[in-house]
């Protein structure tokens, strides 16, 4: 089809042969997966819209897209705005701007295979005062308009061995095992993707930029394990890597073994399972006690083996970025480079380690005004050159076998304004006060939220994303339960073996971007006096943040002795990995500011 809007027209058509008056459009996937497949990707089809997370509706005179603060810029150079709504959320939702639009007596359509129960529960409540009903599609009318969607992938699954994983797949499900018979369990559903990568030591190439493969399983409280997968994406060595306990079945099976489980009492998570598993389990009979899914909170806190992968991840990963700022601090000033010419040479790096599997996401990398776009991602028709007297943001990250990385450094391309300069300390100042944070076990990340934002506060700035999340081992590069944010999350504790980010920023629209990011391990600290256990942050990012935009005088002596000993620790582990000019640049990036 030529354009979006014969798009919309389209999909309003289908909806009028299938007698609906509205239908529902999130971006997520039957696993309720942040980043999905090209053939989930329904949301960009219909209405252009790149980022990671969104919905939309549309009704037969309106549509609406919804997006976080994080897509405020981004949604409206993307979707045209004669044919769509902007709809800021959390503060509308779906569900409350249904009950406000949708025409009396609608029969508004959605997919359970893409919402979760509590979805479906508040957009009935919501519907219910115009006396519209919430009706489930068998068969999703984006779909039937969609003539060239992909097929999903057929990549093939890979082992994770335990080198890696630190403990086996065998003894993961025991412990599974284990929970289920304490809590009088027959079975659970794993539907999320990285949940089953991480619970079977598996791997794959399914969605762009994370290591997962399209899959379902079943764990029983016998022991014995069902993932439906594709079969053409299974091999000889998946097969004996998974052993005799784990029965491989079709993934076009799982809906049918739902349909078995009747009489026994099933384990489903209520965030992270859609409604069509629900729907099916209570129509064959069986009892659900919705809980958190057993893998989630593990899996969040690494091991040893995981925590010594990520560090080497990291150093590996600090090197190819410190030789990618050294390139940049000799071209940039020259002209001729781009954000995507930056980008490409940043992955070349990368890809020089001879250990990078993928980039981690895609590379936000961008200049000017672009860096106020928060999840930015450069295109032929935005591609800004880096020019003099700017700020280059790049946000960036590797998945390597042994750890995912990810990482933010804001650099002056020429001379910065004082305003710049000022308003990065602010920044740099709330990182700080986050890295150096101790706090007592039991503490949640919203209640840290505010150390990153109390500068900018003070000034009267602050920043629509969240401060932190959780990042997975050679996994999704954003991981839950942990967050660092004041809504939306942040009230799982953190615990020892987390990591999680640090990145507070600032964007001041038409003009720049800011953002400092490290990843950081939650660690125990040894406090003197302390009557009760007490955690802190271990740094794991290695790579200089910027002396030249560090207003020196509105930073605290600890400040700056915390940013001259991040720099000499960068300059001791990242130094020997570098050529002589590289590490020669390195020393003055990295030298004490006094």
């Amino acid at each position: 089809m030529s354009s979006y809007e014969d798009r919309l027209v389209a999909l309003r058509a289908q909806l009028a042969r299938q007698r609906l008056d509205g239908f529902v459009v999130p971006l997520t996937d039957e696993h309720m997966s942040e980043y999905v497949g090209a053939y989930a990707q329904r949301l960009a089809w219909l209405t252009g819209f790149q980022g990671s997370a969104g919905s939309g509706v549309v009704l037969p005179q309106e549509a609406a897209i919804f997006v976080d603060g994080r897509y405020t810029l981004q949604v409206r150079d993307q979707v045209d705005g004669r044919h769509w709504q902007y709809v800021g959320v959390p503060q509308t939702s779906v569900a409350a701007w249904l009950g406000a639009h949708a025409p009396d007596g609608a029969r508004i359509g959605y997919d359970p295979w893409l919402h979760t129960r509590k979805w479906v529960e508040d957009a009935s409540a919501a519907l219910a005062g115009k006396s519209a009903t919430l009706v489930a599609v068998d068969t999703n009318p984006v779909d039937a308009v969609w003539p060239d969607k992909p097929a999903p992938s057929d990549a093939r699954l890979v082992p994770h061995g335990d080198a890696f994983a630190g403990k086996s797949s065998a003894e993961k499900r025991a412990a599974m095992v284990d929970w289920l018979k304490a809590q009088g369990l027959d079975a659970v559903v794993l539907s999320a993707l990285d949940s089953i990568a991480w619970t079977f030591n598996i791997r794959g190439q399914d969605v762009s930029r994370t290591p997962v493969a399209l899959a379902f399983a079943l764990l029983h409280a016998d022991g014995t394990a069902e993932l439906f997968v594709a079969p053409e994406k299974i091999d000889a060595d998946v097969r004996a890597h998974l052993g005799n306990a784990v029965t491989i079945r079709d993934r076009k099976d799982f809906s049918a073994a739902l349909a078995d489980l009747s009489g026994k009492t099933v384990a489903v998570d209520p965030q992270r399972a859609v409604a069509a598993i629900f729907d099916a389990i209570d129509q064959a009979g069986g009892t659900i006690r919705a809980v958190r899914d057993p893998a989630v909170l593990p899996k969040a806190i690494k091991n040893a083996t995981e925590i010594a992968g990520t560090k080497a991840a990291h150093s590996r990963d600090g090197a190819a970025l410190c030789r990618f700022l050294h390139w940049l601090d000799a071209e940039a000033g020259k002209g001729g480079e781009t954000e995507i010419s930056a980008s490409d040479r940043l992955e070349a790096y990368r890809q020089e380690t001879g250990l990078l599997t993928d980039l981690s996401f895609d590379t936000i990398s961008s200049s000017g005004p672009n860096g106020a776009v928060v999840h930015y991602k450069a295109s032929e028709e935005t591609n800004r050159p880096i020019e003099s007297d700017t700020l280059y943001l790049v946000d960036s990250g590797g998945q390597y076998r042994d750890g995912t990385t990810d990482v933010t450094r804001t650099i002056a391309i020429g001379t910065p304004s004082a305003e710049m300069k000022r308003n990065f300390t602010l920044v740099l100042k709330g990182h700080i006060a986050l890295a150096t944070a101790q706090f007592p076990k039991g503490t949640r990340g919203g209640q840290l939220d505010i150390l990153a934002r109390q500068h900018l506060w003070a000034h009267g700035l602050d920043y629509a994303h969240g401060t932190g999340h959780g990042v997975g081992s050679f996994l999704s590069v954003h991981e839950g339960p942990q967050r660092i944010a004041t809504y939306d999350g942040g009230d799982e504790p953190l615990a020892e073996g987390m990591i999680i980010s640090n990145e507070p920023g600032y964007y001041k629209t038409g003009a720049y971007g800011i953002r400092i990011e490290n990843l950081v391990l939650v660690e125990v600290r040894d406090v003197p006096g302390a009557e009760k256990p007490f955690l802190g942050f271990e740094t794991l990012t290695l790579a200089p943040i910027d002396r030249h935009l560090v207003d020196v005088p509105i930073m605290s002596a600890a400040e700056l002795d915390w940013l001259n000993d991040y720099h000499a620790r960068v300059l001791a582990e990242i130094g020997p990995q570098l050529d002589r000019a590289e590490k020669a640049w390195l020393e003055q990036a990295c030298a004490p500011i006094r």
